[in-house]
């Protein structure tokens, strides 16, 4: 496919593109930037079509791909920590109301209740707490993923009882 041929086939997949785009993203704005990256991105890696294949999959699979890269960073940028030494208090988006900060709990007693617990349902929860992802618990631990779920499950119940006290 020529670069020409290439820039025609784009083009004419602009209208279906742009409402595709709106169908993920439910807004004119962010949909007309979806569509500009789509384009940038399809144009950058030109090189990576390969001919006698579906054209429009490949520009449809890249909006796709691009739409969830950008729901996951811009969920990972609104549940950053603060940077502070209490690792419990995650910095919020102003325009929503949440609970005042006498009804969280103390980080103090959440840690001393966490540190409490048998070692079977304390690393799995911590290494979670620290930012691993379930798999990577499991392979680190040698244990099964399902293993690793329940036991930070159930840790979660075993703090929510140990701190009921603590609830409004």
């Amino acid at each position: 496919m020529t670069q020409l041929q290439f820039n025609n086939a784009l083009l004419g997949l602009q209208d279906k593109l742009l409402y595709y785009a709106l169908s993920l993203t439910s807004d004119q704005e962010k949909a007309q930037d979806l569509l500009q990256e789509t384009f940038l991105k399809a144009l950058t890696y030109r090189d990576k079509f390969t001919q006698n294949t579906n054209f429009k999959a490949w520009i449809y699979t890249i909006m796709k791909n691009t739409f969830i890269n950008n729901y996951r960073r811009n969920v990972k940028a609104k549940n950053t920590f603060d940077g502070s030494n209490n690792d419990f208090h995650l910095k919020f988006s102003k325009d929503k109301i949440y609970p005042s900060p006498d009804s969280f709990f103390s980080s103090k007693e959440i840690l001393k209740n966490i540190h409490a617990l048998e070692d079977e349902y304390k690393v799995p929860f911590t290494m979670f707490l620290d930012g691993y992802k379930y798999k990577e618990i499991a392979e680190h631990l040698n244990l099964p993923l399902g293993t690793v779920k329940s036991r930070i499950f159930f840790t979660r119940k075993k703090l929510e009882k140990a701190l009921k006290d603590y609830a409004n």
